[in-house]
């Protein structure tokens, strides 16, 4: 019986991730391990729970019926575990958490790095990309993700806040006409950044204005790559604060519209609303909050 049990968080896994490879992941399993699982609880009961293609897996009319109640059984487990982890002084398991790529010397990641000293029985594993990571396929925990979160099945909470300037060099003002309004900015070059809306809204004193640039010849995929290319004169953008202050301090960059302000954007901690938010995931969430006042990127 316990066999089973096991089988049906594999199952659950599975259902939840839309891979073998995907559950494994999540559950620190190898994908042969995985399959084994699904394998042997299928020939068990005689039953075939996925739709299996090349590319992906759906669940059968079987599988759909035996999936609310296996995933309350994993809620229960998880649920058990936490009861039993609520109390404990030193916690030990593994977290799995995604970061933006830029900003590693921010207070951010710093934080993260005094959580990881203060639990040295915490394994931590930390992917830093700009693109959106599926949390549920990759199997984390938690991320940090900027901006307005869009609907999902994720839980969130807002625990900093970042600041953005439109900047440009002065190699590239020096060529371009005098930039006094937010009109002005027309017929300037920006740089595109894939996953980053180019629209923009700007305000002062009351006023709002919304600009959106056409005039995009380099695009990238990265914070970092587009400092560079503003960097480089191949245009404008605007980049959270904490990433060029030395840049604005030395001249290096020039903030373009000082008397107009960006809006603010939110920094949020993310993790998947499958079951129950398991107690390491918590207490990481909690440390961030705890050192809020601290937070920049």
């Amino acid at each position: 019986m316990i066999d089973d049990y096991r089988s049906l968080a594999v199952f659950v896994a599975i259902a939840d991730t839309g891979s073998l490879s995907a559950a494994g992941r999540r559950l620190k399993l190898s994908t042969s391990v995985i399959s084994h699982h699904l394998s042997r609880l299928e020939d068990r009961q005689g039953v075939t729970l996925f739709f299996r293609s090349t590319r992906s897996m759906s669940l059968t009319p079987e599988g759909l019926m035996a999936l609310d109640p296996a995933r309350r059984m994993v809620t229960a487990g998880e649920e058990a575990l936490d009861a039993l982890h609520t109390d404990t002084e030193e916690p030990v398991g593994t977290l799995r958490v995604a970061m933006p790529a830029f900003g590693e010397q921010s207070a951010m990641h710093q934080v993260l790095w005094e959580f990881a000293s203060l639990h040295p029985m915490v394994s931590l594993s930390l992917h830093c990309s700009d693109t959106p990571t599926d949390l549920v396929k990759e199997g984390y925990d938690l991320a940090i993700r900027l901006g307005t979160l869009r609907n999902s099945n994720l839980k969130s909470r807002r625990i900093a806040d970042f600041k953005r300037l439109l900047v440009a060099s002065p190699s590239y003002l020096a060529e371009q006409s005098k930039i006094e309004s937010p009109q002005d900015l027309a017929d300037k070059e920006f740089i595109a950044v894939t996953q980053i809306p180019p629209r923009m809204t700007l305000a002062r004193a009351g006023d709002t204005v919304v600009v959106d640039p056409t005039n995009m010849r380099v695009e990238v995929n990265t914070v970092n790559a587009a400092k560079a290319a503003v960097l480089a004169g191949l245009g404008l953008w605007h980049l959270p604060l904490s990433e060029i202050t030395n840049e604005i301090a030395d001249g290096r960059l020039f903030h373009v519209l000082p008397d107009w302000n960006l809006p603010e954007l939110g920094v949020y901690a993310i993790w998947p609303d499958i079951g129950p938010q398991k107690a390491l995931t918590r207490r990481l969430l909690d440390h961030f909050l705890e050192r809020r006042t601290e937070l920049t990127l």
